[in-house]
This record gives structure tokens, C-alpha cells and sequence, in this order.
């Protein structure tokens, strides 16, 4: 069953099931048809998120196990709500082998294991390698045999049968698998794992007996009606997505399917059997459009100033993604090297090709010419590798070659680490733009290219899911919305910046950009959140401090830097009364990009506590607890006929969603076209409008320049003389003339419903 829209919950061990169906009468009310739960197969110990499943066939008892699904279930069906449900077909978790039964019996019975087959090793080692150990020459040393298992310290792996005699060490000898220093793990991992992850292993679900085996459980939900949607995580990691998806469709033929698949702008998603992707595409469109596309020039200046740097974001994404090929993934890299021993070089040229592949991955024989762009790429950076170059894409572009399977596997996780894990945090000119989908040297999208956009999602994936907030997101949608805004007052934003940089200065100028940024579209921020989303984003940029070494004076700098916001008064005040001039023509942004993300073609997701301002940043901010009480409260007063003011409360936002969820449930037949609507005046521009089949939605963009115009003016829209009823203030209209000022009085949106 396709849902008219989605609200996605994080379930975890502090919000069970139990919790979630304490929900249900509150989704029903807010307008949602379905709930949309984070995994629910018993992950690792105390998992926050989910997706480092340990059992395939139990849901997992730190969320309730079976009755609370069944619960959660019941309350759904009573109040007529559906459940989607994430799944995780790529890797499973082993950072607690007793935890993994499949793991724990490759790791004792090594590939004579019953389970072998189920992940993707490379037995040419021989011993299965585990880079667990501490970084000390003899960290063997702390091993101990207790009964039939090694520990080392709160880590325990089997013992094979027959191989329990003489010292801890001589036992480790005798097992499948080597412990050793976890610095050796990227360069030497000989299993594939979830990116740089060594704690996620890589499932072979391309084999039908690891297919069955994996999804029994999930099936049996959706069989027995428990479950309406799959939603798919990181198919790109999979050997063969596309057959990958044809099981999963066959298996599930009725349920809503999407994939979490991230697109290139222009990019377009395989013919895979599914519904379409989780969003991040049309993200990226719809918080483009709220961007001045014509101040890109002064930040293009303002960054060359604060950083001093020349290079452009082609350069600097080449760069991050070749380190990440030969040194984050060089097992990966070396594995794949070892399938082309004739080939001259070929462990620089596949890294080479993979830095300049320019999508996440290809689904051969589609995609092909994304190979030709990388090997034309490659040839012009490094012309000395012309020869192995040539002699890799003759391979590349066979389906059928194992070479070829694996480098799309590889080019994913090269293009994951790179540029969001890496470059997001490096190339910081207007960090509103630095998002998951979307392509930051993009500073903008224009009203045309969102609406050719839009008709073609009508048309080729209506039942798309549509985001603006996800667990993954970099920042929360209204911090976006408000950081647009500094595209409307770029010299005021130079203006303060450059003093901000000089009172509270970091040895990474282009990370004190990036910060000051972050601050101004959270503010105010608690002090401890500013600071642990600072210290991650230095140590994922890697130029200061990493995660693997972490650089003390480097981030005892950053800590001098925060410590400085929140203690010299005169510069918190200057923060403050800065955040709260951009705060109302933020707020606008938000509220308009909201109703564009819920009325555009697709069925759009609401990400927990989002129905009100969020300014969460990037995980695990962005799980912290939602304060549902204060929401149910505010639904109850609107539904008492309250006409919210746009203030801090979000109230005006809980409105916005709420009216348009609730008109999407009941009114789908009015969602069935795209037509843009143009508005006519001298501030025309400042509208963005569409009608969906009856549906007209309005939102208000570049509310600074619209306010340095005057106003709406003459500015009116081109209706077709029937009467309307705009829903979140109820007023009637008719004509074939209607006055934007009029109109978008009470807020800078509006819905209209044809009578």
C-alpha cells in the first residue's frame, strides 16, 4: 500500500516499540498514514541507530522483541496507520562476535564454516584477520583462555574444537582468525566491510541461500500484513543491486519500496522494481531553491579570504577521494588490485579512477559512460598511467568480470568517505549547500529547474519518498533554512564573520568558517552540542586533528575557540543579535520549504520532532530525544481553531505540516499532476508555486529581497475563476486574479483547495 506520507521515528533501546505505539493516536492526528521505523533485528548491544544487525531472525528484545511488534502493530491498525521499515541487506554488525551467531561460527569453524558463504572474505590469507587489538607491540600478551573461548579484555572469540592446549597466544595461533593492532585494519582487512567500518561486515545476499536466510524474518512481517514498506539501506554496497531489488520485489509484491540511494545532480535512478529512492534528490532541490543564486560570487570571495585557498571543489573532491582509495580503503583497494596481476600499475590507476569517478557508482552495462568520464579524467591527471588506465576500463566496462563487479562496489564507498565524510567538512564557502544528494559547487536552483525537476518526478517516480531531514542529514532542515538566508546578506555576513575569526581564531580557517556558520543557523546551542559537532567535524575534515590520531593541541585550540563564544560577552551578545536578525526571514524559509517538500510529487517523510523548528546537526544530534507531549499539546490548540503567530514556539510550522498531511490522506486525488503557476508583478520571482490537480501550493522565497522591494505590490497569481479555500488560515478566495499580498498576509505560504 503506498502511503500518502511517512513520519520516521529512531526506535532504540531508550524508545522502544512500546514508545512508538504510545505514538500512534498522535501520528493519526498530526495527518500521517504511515509510521516509519528505524531497523528493528536485534542489532549489536546497546546499538543507538540500528543498523549493525546481529540476528536476522529476531526482532530485537532491547525493543520489545515480537509482542512489541505486534503491539505496535495493534495500534497502528487502530487508528488505520501503516509501518515501514528499514532494513539493512549490506553488512551485519560483528564488533561482539557471542552477539553474531553467523559470525561466531565463521570465526570458530573458519571456511569450513556452514556460514562462510554468508559474508564477503577473502580466504587467500588464509586466517580471517581482526584488528582489535590495541596499538602496542604486545597486546597479545593480555590474551586469556577462559573454558572454550580467547578474551581479550571485554572481547571474547571461540576456540576451535581440538585446538584449546598450551598458552593463550598458542591457541590464538592455532584459530581462523588473527587478532591484531586495529591500525592494521584498513590497509590488510581481508573481509569487505560498510565503507571504513570494521565493525560492520559485508553480507553476500546475491547468494539465494544468504537472500532467505537474511530476510525470513522481514518477510514474514510483510506477509502476515505487519508491515506495508521496505525501505532499503545503501543498496550501492550490494554486488548486484538491480537483482538485489528483483528478489526483494518478487518476494514483496505489493509493499511500498524505496531505496536509499543517493543521486548526482542530473543523475538519474536505474529502472530498479521499486517505488524510488528516500529523498535526498529532492532535498537538494528544494533547499536550493530558497537560495539567492546571485551572491554565489561574494562567497566565492569571502572564502578565498578566510582560507587563503585556490583550489575549486573539483580539485579538492579528486583529492579527498584519492586518499581515502589508496589509504582509508587500501585493503579494498589492494583486493581489487590483486584480480588484475597483468596489468602494470594497476593499484594507482583503479585508485586514480575511482578519485575521478563522478556518481557513486555504475550498475553495468547502465552507467557505462560514467567509466568513459573517469578514464577520460584520469588519462588527463595522470597521463603515465595511460597504458594501465586503458588496459583496467577494457575490464571495467565487462558486467561479467569480477574486476568490474567489484570496483562499482568500491567506487561508493570511495565517493561516501570522500566527499561527504571528508570534503563537506573541508570546502566551506556555504555550508547550506554542503548536503547529502547535493553537489555543493550547485550554490542554487532556480524556479525553472526546480519545476522541470518536479514534473519529472511526476512522471517518472510519483511514489518517490520526499526529505528535507534524515538520520544522516549533515544539519536539520531549519538550520538550512536559516543559513540560506546569509545568501541574502552577503556583506553583512562578511562583515561580522571576518571579526569572529579574528576574536576567537582556530588554526583551520576554513573549519572557523564552517563553525561560525553551524553556530549562527543552530543558535542558541547549548555550549556541549556546539562543541562535540565541532570536534567531529575537525576530525572527519582531517586537517587539524583525525579520529585516528587525534591532534591535542590542535583540538585543545577548538576548545579555546567554543569556550570563547559562550564566554566573552561581548561576543556572544554580537552572535546573538546576529542569529536573531536572520531568525524571521529564516523561519520563512522553513516554513516554505516545508510546504514544497509536502506537496511536490513523491510521498514526503517527516523526520521525528521536525513538525516543529529543529535545529539539530548531524548524528547523534540529530537523535536526541523529541519532546512529543509539547507537540500534542500544540496540535490540540490548533485544532481548537488557534491561529498560531510565526514565533520561536514552531507553532505556525506544526500548523503547516499538520493541515497539509491531513489534506494528503484525505484528499489524494488532488495530488495526481505538476503544473507550475507563475506569478505575475514586478516581484513575480519571489513566489514559488505549483499546482498538484487542485491543489495550489505558494511559498514565499528570498524573503530579504522581498522585503527590500516593499513588498508583494501588484504581484498576484493566475487562477483558473474557481473559488478556493486557502487551509491554514480557512479563507475563501475567487477570481481569476489573486493578489499575493493578500494572500500570503497571515504567512508567507499557502495552500489552496479548488471548491
Amino acid at each position: 500500500m503506498r502511503p500518502s506520507s511517512t513520519y520516521r521515528v529512531q526506535v532504540r533501546p531508550d524508545f522502544p516499540l512500546k514508545a512508538a505505539a504510545e505514538l500512534t493516536d498522535y501520528l493519526a492526528d498530526l495527518g500521517v498514514s504511515h509510521l516509519y521505523s528505524a531497523p528493528l533485528l536485534t542489532a549489536a548491544p546497546g546499538s543507538q541507530h540500528g543498523y549493525d544487525v546481529v540476528d536476522h531472525n529476531r526482532i530485537s528484545p532491547e525493543l520489545g522483541g515480537p509482542d512489541g511488534l505486534r503491539s505496535l502493530s495493534s495500534a497502528l491498525k487502530k487508528v488505520s496507520l501503516g509501518l515501514v521499515v528499514d532494513i539493512v541487506p549490506n553488512h551485519a554488525g560483528v564488533a561482539v562476535p557471542q552477539a553474531n551467531p553467523t559470525w561466531w561460527d565463521v570465526l570458530k569453524h573458519g571456511r569450513e564454516s556452514a556460514f562462510a558463504k554468508f559474508y564477503d572474505i577473502d580466504w587467500s590469507r588464509g586466517r580471517l584477520l581482526l584488528p582489535v587489538l590495541a596499538d602496542d607491540p604486545d597486546a597479545l600478551g593480555e590474551l586469556t583462555v577462559e573454558g572454550d573461548e580467547l578474551v581479550y579484555f571485554d572481547k571474547r572469540y571461540p576456540i576451535a574444537d581440538g585446538t584449546g592446549g598450551g598458552s593463550a597466544r598458542e591457541v590464538h595461533d592455532r584459530q581462523h582468525y588473527e587478532l591484531v593492532n586495529w591500525t592494521r585494519g584498513d590497509s590488510e582487512l581481508n573481509y569487505r566491510r560498510f565503507f571504513a567500518i570494521v565493525d560492520l561486515a559485508a553480507l553476500r545476499v546475491e547468494d539465494p541461500e544468504v537472500f532467505d536466510a537474511t530476510h525470513a524474518e522481514i518477510l514474514r512481517w510483510v506477509r502476515e500484513g505487519l508491515v506495508d514498506g521496505l525501505r532499503v539501506d545503501h543498496p550501492d554496497g550490494l554486488r548486484d543491486p538491480g537483482g538485489y531489488l528483483q528478489r526483494l520485489r518478487d518476494a514483496a509484491p505489493e509493499s511500498w519500496l524505496t531505496v536509499e540511494k543517493i543521486l548526482e545532480p542530473g543523475e538519474r535512478l536505474p529502472r530498479w522494481p521499486v517505488d524510488g529512492t528516500t529523498g535526498y534528490d529532492a532535498m537538494a532541490e528544494v533547499n536550493g531553491v530558497f537560495v539567492d543564486p546571485g551572491t554565489e560570487a561574494f562567497f566565492d570571495t569571502l572564502d578565498h579570504h578566510l582560507s587563503g585557498t585556490e583550489t575549486t571543489w573539483q580539485n579538492l573532491v579528486h583529492e579527498t577521494k584519492h586518499r581515502v582509495a589508496v589509504e582509508l580503503l587500501a585493503a579494498e583497494l589492494g583486493r581489487l588490485a590483486r584480480l588484475a596481476p597483468e596489468i602494470d600499475g594497476a593499484p594507482r590507476a583503479l585508485a586514480e579512477l575511482a578519485a575521478c569517478f563522478p556518481v557513486y557508482r555504475s550498475y553495468l552495462p547502465a552507467g557505462a559512460r560514467y567509466l568513459a568520464q573517469a578514464r577520460a579524467e584520469a588519462g588527463r591527471r595522470r597521463p603515465q598511467l595511460i597504458s594501465a588506465l586503458d588496459q583496467l576500463t577494457g575490464r571495467l566496462r565487462n558486467p561479467g568480470d569480477e574486476l568490474a563487479v567489484r570496483f562499482q562496489q568500491f567506487t561508493g564507498a570511495v565517493m561516501a568517505k570522500g566527499v561527504e565524510d571528508t570534503a563537506f567538512y573541508r570546502w566551506t564557502r556555504f555550508v547550506a549547500r554542503n548536503e547529502v544528494g547535493n553537489d555543493p559547487a550547485r550554490f542554487a536552483v532556480t524556479p525553472g529547474e526546480f519545476h522541470k525537476g518536479a514534473q519529472a518526478r511526476q512522471q517518472d517516480w510519483p511514489a518517490t519518498m520526499t526529505a528535507l531531514s534524515t538520520h544522516d542529514t549533515k544539519r536539520g532542515e531549519d538550520v538550512r533554512a536559516r543559513l540560506a538566508v546569509l545568501a541574502e546578506v552577503p556583506r553583512d555576513w562578511t562583515e561580522v564573520v571576518r571579526r569572529w575569526v579574528r576574536a576567537a581564531p582556530l588554526p583551520d580557517p576554513a573549519l572557523a568558517h564552517l563553525i561560525w556558520q553551524v553556530a549562527v543557523g543552530a543558535w542558541p546551542i547549548a555550549k556541549d552540542r556546539l562543541l562535540a559537532y565541532a570536534v567531529k567535524a575537525a576530525r572527519e575534515a582531517g586537517t587539524g586533528t583525525t579520529w585516528h590520531h587525534p591532534d591535542e593541541s590542535f583540538e585543545t585550540a577548538l576548545r579555546a575557540m567554543i569556550d570563547k563564544i559562550y564566554d566573552d560577552p561581548a561576543l556572544h551578545r554580537e552572535i546573538s543579535d546576529f542569529a536573531a536578525s536572520i531568525t524571521p526571514p529564516g523561519w520563512s524559509n522553513s516554513l516554505g520549504q516545508k510546504l514544497v517538500q509536502l506537496t511536490m510529487p513523491g510521498v514526503p517523510d517527516v523526520y521525528q520532532g521536525t513538525e516543529l523548528w529543529d535545529h539539530s546537526l548531524v548524528d547523534p544530534d540529530n537523535r536526541r530525544p523529541v519532546d512529543f507531549a509539547a507537540r500534542r499539546e500544540l496540535l490540540a490548540r490548533l485544532d481548537d481553531g488557534w491561529q498560531p503567530p510565526i514565533d520561536e514556539t514552531g507553532a505556525a510550522k506544526l500548523l503547516v505540516v499538520g493541515r497539509t498531511l491531513r489534506l494528503l490522506r484525505q484528499r489524494p486525488e488532488l495530488f495526481t499532476g505538476y503544473r507550475p503557476v507563475l506569478a505575475e508583478g514586478r516581484v513575480g520571482e519571489h513566489v514559488l508555486a505549483f499546482d498538484r490537480g487542485g491543489v495550489v501550493a505558494v511559498a514565499t522565497r528570498l524573503p530579504v529581497g522581498l522585503s527590500r522591494h516593499g513588498g508583494w505590490h501588484d504581484t498576484a497569481l493566475s487562477l483558473d475563476g474557481h473559488s478556493w479555500t486557502e487551509v491554514f488560515t480557512n479563507t475563501g478566495y475567487g477570481g481569476d486574479r489573486l493578489a499575493v499580498a493578500e494572500l500570503l498576509h497571515t504567512y508567507p505560504v499557502a495552500l489552496l483547495v479548488k471548491e
